[in-house]
């Protein structure tokens, strides 16, 4: 799987394969925010708000939306640094969860990356989320710290995370 190189106008920004079919990569727009806030909602017990993706737009930071046909398959918000890439957010719907989705964006947004001259990805995860570690660790990232009290969590409490980084071309 190999990403496209990203047009500078027009719909497809990228077509890559998952198990379930193929998924086309688009930029996301002010038009899609209703429905990946309620995607987020169904997913996550502390979901980001649609205000924080329309933050994200305005930012600039890359905002990606992954479609098989018409359905909203996932997406993805990543910042640019000076020195990395610093991936925000990478959510796939509830019901599609498990079908090799995430890994087919994650893989995507990492050739992406590279192509674009970033040398490497960081990005937080839950210590509670072994589904994503395991899917991170799979694909070369590997612990570097930990931001103490990061997440909000039940009862007022605070979760850590962990920080992971992936260096490109070290396959």
């Amino acid at each position: 799987m190999s990403a496209q190189p990203k047009p500078t106008s027009g719909r497809s920004d990228g077509l890559l394969m998952a198990r379930e079919g193929l998924l086309e990569v688009r930029t996301m727009h002010g038009g899609d925010l209703d429905t990946v806030a309620a995607i987020e909602q169904a997913i996550y017990p502390f979901p980001w708000s649609r205000g924080n993706f329309a933050d994200s737009l305005t930012a600039g930071y890359d905002s990606w939306l992954f479609e098989a046909g018409q359905r909203t398959v996932g997406y993805a918000i990543v910042m640019w640094l000076p020195d990395e890439v610093h991936l925000l957010n990478l959510s796939v719907a509830a019901e599609l969860q498990g079908c090799g989705f995430g890994r087919a964006m994650l893989r995507w947004l990492m050739a992406d990356s590279e192509r674009r001259g970033a040398p490497g990805m960081l990005l937080e995860v839950r210590p509670s989320n072994q589904r994503a570690i395991a899917l991170y660790h799979s694909l070369g990232f590997h612990r570097i710290g930990i931001r103490k009290r990061y997440y909000p969590s039940w009862n007022h409490s605070r979760e850590d995370a962990w920080v992971l980084r992936r260096e490109f071309g070290d396959e």
